[in-house]
C-alpha cells in the first residue's frame, strides 16, 4: 500500500491553516477606522472616506455571529466597518466604548447644518428614534 501517512496530511493541514491565520493577524492590524474633524476613513481591503456630514446614522448590527459597526449614508449606502467588531471568537470588551466614540466624533463633526434625510424603501425596524431620524442608533 503506497501513499501519503495520515500524519502528513494532518501537518500540511495545520501548516496551511497556521499560515492563514497568521496572515489573518498581520492584515487585521490595518483595518479599522480613523476618525479626523470632516471624515471617518475606513481601512479595509480599500480604504475608503465617508464625509461626517454625508452619515445618518451610525449603527450596531449583525453580521455573520458577530456585531459590527455600520455607517449609513444619505445617499443609501452602508459602509460596515471592519473594527471594532465583537463575537464569540474576536470578544472585544471595549466595543461598546469604542462604538460611542464613533458615534460621539459623528454627532461633534457632522456640522450645524447636518439634518436627516429619509430615504425612500428603507426601512430600519425599531421605534422612531433621535432627530427624528429612524436610522438613528438607539444608544445615542
Amino acid at each position: 500500500m503506497t501513499g501519503t501517512p495520515i500524519g502528513a496530511e494532518m501537518t500540511e493541514s495545520f501548516g496551511m491553516w497556521g499560515g492563514m491565520l497568521l496572515v489573518l493577524l498581520i492584515a487585521g492590524r490595518y483595518f479599522g477606522v480613523t476618525l479626523t474633524e470632516s471624515t471617518a476613513t475606513v481601512h479595509s481591503l480599500r480604504r475608503r472616506t465617508v464625509q461626517w456630514a454625508d452619515v445618518q446614522a451610525i449603527r450596531i448590527e449583525g453580521f455573520q455571529g458577530a456585531q459590527v459597526v455600520v455607517l449609513y449614508e444619505a445617499d443609501g449606502r452602508r459602509t460596515r466597518l471592519r473594527a471594532p467588531i465583537t463575537g464569540f471568537l474576536c470578544w472585544d470588551r471595549g466595543f461598546e466604548d469604542k462604538f460611542r466614540t464613533i458615534v460621539g466624533w459623528w454627532q461633534e463633526h457632522r456640522g450645524p447644518d447636518w439634518a436627516p434625510v429619509l430615504l425612500p424603501g428603507v426601512h430600519v425596524s425599531g421605534p422612531p428614534l433621535l432627530d427624528g431620524n429612524p436610522f438613528a442608533s438607539p444608544t445615542q
